[in-house]
């Protein structure tokens, strides 16, 4: 099960290491962390590029939450989507568990 995490955000500048962090932290690596800049002014996207060079950063002008996530997805590269806003975070073992559950139900598409 290959995951790509996207988050959308908009000036959030002062929440996105521990967001980015809580996913780099977790017990079960994602495969691809997709950051999309909707427009931001307060330089998110400059930090992330330098502290988390791992993570692939996606500018667009403002438009919104629902384009910034729709940018992210049609940009990932793994089958399996995992969303993020900017201002939350994840418990460690989140994807270990979307990985068990995946293994146990396979047919289901969608775990949350």
């Amino acid at each position: 099960m290959r995951i790509s995490v996207v988050i959308p955000s908009y000036n959030r500048k002062h929440t996105l290491d521990r967001a980015l962090q809580s996913v780099l932290d977790q017990t079960s690596r994602v495969d691809e962390v997709i950051l999309v800049d909707d427009g931001s002014t307060d330089g998110s996207s400059e930090m992330v590029s330098r502290r988390f060079p791992e993570v692939i950063v996606l500018k667009q002008p403002n438009l919104g939450v629902s384009a910034a996530r729709n940018h992210g997805v049609a940009r990932a590269c793994c089958e399996w989507i995992a969303l993020l806003d900017s201002d939350d975070s994840w418990l460690p073992h989140k994807i270990d568990q979307v990985r068990q559950a995946h293994a146990l139900r396979p047919d289901f598409v969608l775990y949350h």
